[in-house]
């Protein structure tokens, strides 16, 4: 096996670890010091979540890599519709019934459109990350107003944190959480942006593809496995929310912040093909998530087929003509 795999695989490990490290670290030391779990699910739990997407986009457009980490947030949301939604529902139907679903929705596709505005400039540069980060502050102040006024979407707020299990309850066990959290983090986007460029190297594979594929995935498993749990543990209704929440943060907290430190230049292949992939991708998901109508297993298994198609229009673009 190359090295290149293994450090890449390698990498992806270290990525799933830190951030549940410090996502849980963070959220007690949070809850110890009397922050309000409003503010801990907004900040700490949705930017934790996305922290492995965040260090890898980072780390590669400081690479020199930017289709590795354009293919990385437009990799993900895709792969969080039609994966991340599409293999639970296949367990149990997955209800869209969330207070704030109808807007947080439409908060999706409008970010979603930006992000394909911006893109077809050629670059995100620094002005579109101010664009995207400013978007995301939006969201963030617009859902704690609406928690504020709905005790269903508090309550649900609170099952989530809740949903993170066992955590840290001593000062040194927060503080080592969080700390090897951080350290893990930037290890992991190191190898996983190393691997991805070795393999592309090494076996002729896109960096663009490499980062809308195994990438993506990779920094998605964490999302993935709450969402099976869910699913199992017959709490449905947070996977949707947890996608749509996902999909927000990639584009505008992980880009952004990304276009903020360094230019990002957007290869032509994402503006002809992909980012309309990942638009169609959230289209696919609004009419369920607008009529609160349960994603059920056929539009599961319809979700799955869809993302193999997307992954062999992949691999037909890379073979020779």
């Amino acid at each position: 096996m190359s090295i290149d795999i293994i450090e890449l695989l390698g990498g992806l490990v270290l990525l799933v670890f830190g951030g549940d490290v410090l996502v849980r670290g963070s959220v007690a030391g949070a809850r110890r010091f009397g922050i309000p779990p409003l503010l801990i699910g907004l900040t700490i739990v949705g930017f934790g979540t996305s922290a492995p997407e965040l260090v890898v986009s980072v780390d590669a457009a400081l690479s020199g890599l930017p289709s590795l980490a354009i293919g990385n947030v437009v990799g993900s949301n895709i792969a969080n519709v039609l994966l991340i939604l599409g293999i639970p529902a296949i367990l149990m139907p997955v209800t869209c019934d969330q207070p704030m679903m109808r807007r947080n929705t439409a908060f999706m596709l409008v970010a979603s459109l930006v992000f394909i505005v911006l893109a077809r400039q050629g670059t995100i540069d620094r002005e579109g990350g101010l664009v995207l980060i400013a978007m995301i502050l939006a969201y963030l102040a617009y859902s704690a107003y609406g928690m504020v006024r709905s005790r269903a979407a508090a309550a649900g707020l609170a099952e989530e944190i809740r949903a993170l299990g066992a955590r840290p309850t001593t000062p040194l066990g927060m503080a080592l959480h969080v700390l090897a959290g951080l350290a893990i983090l930037p290890v992991g986007a190191h190898f996983v942006v190393d691997g991805a460029s070795g393999i592309a190297t090494e076996f002729g594979v896109p960096q663009a593809v490499i980062g809308l594929t195994v990438v993506a995935v990779g920094t998605s498993l964490p999302e993935l496995a709450a969402a099976i749990a869910a699913a199992l543990h017959r709490h449905p209704a947070v996977v949707v929310g947890n996608v749509i929440g996902s999909n927000i943060f990639n584009i505008c907290a992980v880009l952004g912040i990304t276009a903020f430190i360094k230019d990002v230049p957007v290869e032509p292949r994402f503006v002809r093909f992909d980012l309309w992939v990942m638009l169609g991708a959230a289209l696919l998901l609004a009419p369920f998530a607008l009529r609160k109508v349960p994603v059920g297993r056929l539009a599961g298994v319809s979700f799955i087929l869809l993302y193999g198609a997307y992954v062999a229009a992949l691999a037909r673009g890379m073979l020779p003509p």
